[in-house]
This record gives C-alpha cells, structure tokens and sequence, in this order.
C-alpha cells in the first residue's frame, strides 16, 4: 500500500497556481513553490514529478475553478442575453478587481508557451475552444428563439466573443481600465441586438 499523502491536494494546487499566476511559468522557481506551498522540493516531486507536473496539475486546478465554472453557471442561466452578457461582465469586473493585474493564467500561458511544447498548446487550445462552444451554444439557442438576428453565423459570432474574451484578458495585465473594455465590448454586442452599459466602479 502506498503511503497517504500528508497534504491536501486543492489546498497546494491553489497555492501552487497563485505563484505560476502572479510570477509565470519560467520565473517560478522550485523555491517558490516550496513557500507557497508548504511541500519540500522532494515532495513536490514526489507528488507531481517535477514543476511541470505540478503545473499541469495546478493549471487545470485553475481552470476547474474559474473558466469552467463560470461557463458551468452562466450555461445555466435562462436567458440567452443574461447568459452572455454576465459571462463577460463577470470576466470584466474580476480583472478590475485585481490591483495586480494578473490577467488570466490561462492566456498567460498561451502569451508564455512555445510552439515545440505541443502538451501545453493542447491544453490552452482546448480552452479557447471550450468558450467558443459555449458561445456558440447561446447564441444559436438565441437566434432560434428569435432573442439575437440570425444574419451571422453562430460559429462566427462565437468566435468573435472569444477573441473578445481574451483581449480583454491580455489587456487586463497591463492595467487597461473600464472604459477601454466597454468600447471593445459594446461593438461586439451589437452583433446581437445587446446594449452594455458603462461599467461601474467599486
């Protein structure tokens, strides 16, 4: 019988993914992850065979807790217009919120990755795809139902929301303020008969 594990694994792998979100994956150290963590190095290999692993891990750890779930509930929601546009005011109000302007750990591996990683270029397009489908499932329940004109193609206005979507993500590291994201937002929703009005700030 192999030995228990003396951590709990949620609790490393949020820690573990605050230090890749806030340094990247190249910056973070070994070192850092035994800080954050509590795990010495050797644990950590043990656990995960080495940064990568622990990685890997603490980025679908991430991903389960905020991409996944946010998709998760506003798939839920009734309507196709609330459904959408909470999606992205969601996303907006959490960049704002954040005085280190971390971004998404999603799209800074994607800025991050090489093209020679495949394993780490699969996972962030997987992503990308994952919120194109979900717009792209709204959406064309909206055109049939008649809440969004169908003169565009569900695919093609989906793709455009998560091209939105991580524009925004990217400009969010560099600080880019509320009143840049609503007029890159607003042209977007056009496309679907939506109004979005001026953010409101804390």
């Amino acid at each position: 019988m192999g030995r228990p594990r003396e951590f709990e694994p949620k609790t490393v792998l949020k820690a573990a993914y605050e230090v890749f979100w806030t340094k990247g994956y190249e910056a973070t150290s070994t070192r850092a992850l035994s800080e954050a963590t509590g795990l010495t190095a050797a644990s950590i290999y043990n656990a995960f065979g080495d940064k990568r692993g622990l990685f890997i891990a603490a980025i679908e750890h991430y991903l389960d807790n905020t991409l996944r779930d946010r998709i998760a509930r506003h798939s839920a929601v009734a309507s196709p217009a609330e459904a959408i546009t909470g999606y992205i005011r969601e996303t907006v109000d959490r960049a704002l919120a954040d005085p280190r302007h971390r971004g998404c750990l999603l799209v800074n591996t994607a800025l991050e990755v090489t093209s020679d990683d495949a394993e780490l270029q699969t996972l962030v397009i997987n992503e990308t795809k994952t919120i194109s489908a979900f717009f792209r499932r709204i959406i064309a329940a909206g055109q049939k139902n008649g809440t969004f004109p169908a003169k565009q193609s569900a695919d093609d206005l989906a793709n455009n929301l998560m091209a939105l979507i991580l524009g925004l993500r990217v400009l969010a590291r560099i600080g880019a303020d509320a009143k840049l994201f609503d007029s890159l937002i607003r042209p977007s929703l056009v496309q679907l008969g939506l109004r979005w009005p001026n953010t409101k700030i804390a």
